[in-house]
């Protein structure tokens, strides 16, 4: 080491090179605050930085767990969490493993929508990378910015449809950002490997253009063939940059993600987890509600409100599932009933129906509501996706209960404030006997002195372990039968004890276990497929374990 390296803050041991003081301090990969150890301050340059005593992780926990309790607003808890990852990573991804129930809601849905909708008043630093399309023929210019050249995990959206809240352009930041926390959280991704993006089109949000702090360029949405181009180019320079990063699409508008799905799913490894994620989480509640209801999944029939990504990859997954069981394409299709803003969709309806509800389209006379669906149709099952607030009124309720002994019931859309119906509406109108579940959390609900805690078929369930297992396999692509696989592993997680609480789904305290369960089924499945680059391991379970990223201190010296 030359004396230069020493007056840029860096430090060799064993060959590498690292920060060193007030920079070691602000590199939030690598800092362990008041745990760095007497030898660490006195090699590292840290003497005199810190305070004098040394503690360990737990302490530290004990003292940002206290801190997070004190705060009483969840968007000031999602600040003081943003704030603790920007300094110490490992710190954080150790408070969040251990309190999964309380951070996730606070890192993701439902308290990320609000930290979306005021994420250029909250904003402190960068944890992604921003590319607009003002920077077009840019775009591998400004990855290479990004410090870390071994990406394998980018999370992307453009912001169009940020879960139920809309366009929110550039401040659609809060998405990546917490699902890569996920990620980490969650299924052990590195997040050294992470990279969130935003890429910013404009917006057709009228309020953001009047608003002085909105972040992103200040013009309408870009769309058409110069919006392909800038995709495309974007698709190109993550492959020559990351070749064997996982590509996830995150919160595109409908006109956008089914046909970039198409179109990059075999060009790049990637899935969108708005059509896939959600299907695998929602079809392995139907499962999980199946061993509360009986009955087999072929008899099930399913009434959609909301005709979106969400509400057709529930369809299109459930459609695989029963053509597995021995069902034809026609027939398993015809068990899907979806209502949307005009009624019901059905094939006589005038004008050309979106490309991605046309196979769903019933020969059936037009009905105008979700009333006179429900009663056409007679579903088993209610899912709402629509992001629209109690759109199951209690008359819905109540006549799902009229037809069913046991109805599904799942208000799937996120945030809170845009769910079909609460958890206390669904059971209260129907005598207890819904099997529910909602995309965010809701509290116990207690009716005839029993209690029931509802299940959150929230994405998390999914796409970490998804997520994991193709990289662990280092997968060339993610097929719909890695979610079948998903769904039918996250399904058997869930044990007699969830069950008998009315909860289709696992707690979020087991999500690690869950994720590895469905990484190493999803790499099985790659492997299977011929999909997998790496050689199959003896053990793909202990191979997944191995390389999980543990929130640990390292002992540099």
């Amino acid at each position: 080491m030359t004396d230069h390296d020493a007056d840029e803050g860096l430090r060799s041991h064993g060959g590498l090179f690292f920060p060193t003081g007030p920079a070691l301090l602000t590199n939030s990969l690598l800092n362990k605050g008041t745990a760095f150890t007497e030898r660490e301050r006195d090699v590292l340059g840290l003497r005199g930085l810190l305070p004098p005593r040394v503690f360990t992780i737990e302490e530290q926990l004990r003292r940002v767990y206290g801190n997070f309790q004190r705060k009483a607003d969840p968007l000031e808890k999602f600040i003081f969490l943003t704030t603790l990852q920007n300094r110490n990573e490992t710190l954080f991804y150790r408070l969040v493993e251990e309190h999964a129930e309380e951070m996730i809601p606070i890192i993701y849905t439902p308290t990320v929508g609000q930290a979306c909708l005021e994420y250029g008043a909250i904003f402190r630093r960068s944890r992604g990378l921003f590319i607009s399309i003002r920077e077009r023929g840019r775009v591998s210019e400004i990855l290479r910015h990004w410090p870390h050249p071994d990406v394998r995990m980018i999370v992307v959206t453009d912001g169009e449809r940020i879960l139920g809240l809309g366009d929110l352009g550039a401040l659609g930041m809060g998405i990546p950002v917490g699902k890569l926390s996920l990620y980490t959280a969650c299924a052990g991704l590195h997040p050294y490997y992470c990279l969130p993006v935003t890429l910013d089109v404009g917006t057709d949000n009228e309020k953001l253009h009047d608003d002085p702090l909105y972040i992103g360029i200040n013009q309408r949405r870009v769309r058409g063939p110069e919006y392909d181009a800038f995709i495309a180019e974007f698709v190109a320079a993550v492959r020559q940059a990351y070749p064997k990063a996982l590509l996830q699409w995150e919160d595109f508008g409908n006109t956008n993600a089914f046909r970039l799905l198409r179109a990059y799913r075999d060009q790049i490894c990637s899935f969108n987890d708005d059509i896939q994620g959600t299907a695998a989480v929602a079809l392995a509640g139907l499962l999980g509600g199946l061993r509360l209801t009986g009955g087999s999944l072929r008899d099930q029939r399913l009434l959609f409100l909301g005709a979106g990504e969400a509400g057709t990859g529930i369809a299109d997954l459930f459609v695989s599932a029963l053509q597995e069981e021995g069902l034809g394409l026609a027939e398993a299709r015809s068990r899907c009933w979806f209502v949307d803003s005009q009624g019901l969709v059905v094939r006589s309806r005038p004008g050309r129906l979106a490309e991605h509800k046309e196979p769903y389209a019933q020969d059936h006379p037009p009905v105008a509501t979700l009333a006179g669906a429900l009663e056409a149709h007679r579903p088993t099952a209610l899912i709402g996706v629509s992001g629209q607030a109690q759109g199951f009124t209690r008359e819905i309720v109540a006549r799902m209960a009229a037809l069913n002994p046991r109805p599904i019931i799942f208000a799937l859309s996120n945030p809170t404030s845009k769910a079909e119906c609460t958890a206390e509406q669904a059971y209260q109108w129907s005598d207890g006997r819904a099997v529910f579940a909602s995309g965010s959390p809701f509290p116990p609900v207690t009716i005839a002195g029993r209690t029931y805690v509802p299940g959150q078929g929230n994405n998390v369930y999914i796409f970490p372990g998804v997520g994991l297992g193709a990289l662990v396999c280092e997968a060339s692509r993610i097929t719909d039968g890695m979610f079948l696989t998903a769904a039918r592993t996250l399904a058997a997680q869930a044990g007699e004890e969830d069950f008998a609480l009315g909860r289709v789904y696992p707690p979020l305290s087991k999500i690690r276990e869950v994720s590895v369960r469905i990484a190493t089924a999803v790499a099985g499945e790659a492997h299977r497929a011929g999909l997998a680059r790496r050689p199959r391991p003896a053990d793909i379970e202990a191979d997944v374990r191995a390389r999980m990223f543990v929130p640990e201190y390292v002992d540099y010296f």
